[in-house]
């Protein structure tokens, strides 16, 4: 099991190498933005809910949630394009999931205020 660990782990490390992105920077880019998208999220709620703008905290949102993906893309060498176009529809999703879920959580809290 061991060796199968090692194995992983010098594949991992080594495609920072082929394409000059350190996976440490990657993951901890895309690791540490989760609670700053988070509160992002909750701010959206919160504006919404207060009826004040939302652009800002949407921008913020956005920016965190694809962070790890705009170092990837400013400091990533000879990336194939399949990757530009796999992490293009991913984040098209997740955006598209975030924006439903943001829209269910900001109107759920709209009706609780409205019902007060």
């Amino acid at each position: 099991m061991q060796e199968i660990w090692e194995s992983v782990k010098t594949w991992f490390l080594s495609l920072g190498e082929t394409y000059g992105v350190d996976p440490i920077i990657f993951g901890s880019i895309y690791v540490g933005a989760i609670p700053f998208f988070t509160l992002s999220v909750a701010w959206i709620v919160r504006n919404y809910r207060k009826d004040k703008p939302i652009m800002i905290p949407v921008l913020c949102a956005g920016f965190f949630f694809v962070s790890a993906y705009l170092y990837l893309f400013i400091v990533g060498e000879n990336i194939p394009w399949w990757v530009y176009v796999l992490l293009g529809a991913m984040i098209a999703y997740g955006a598209w999931s975030t924006y439903q879920s943001t829209k269910t959580k900001a109107l759920k809290a709209k009706e609780e205020k409205d019902d007060d």
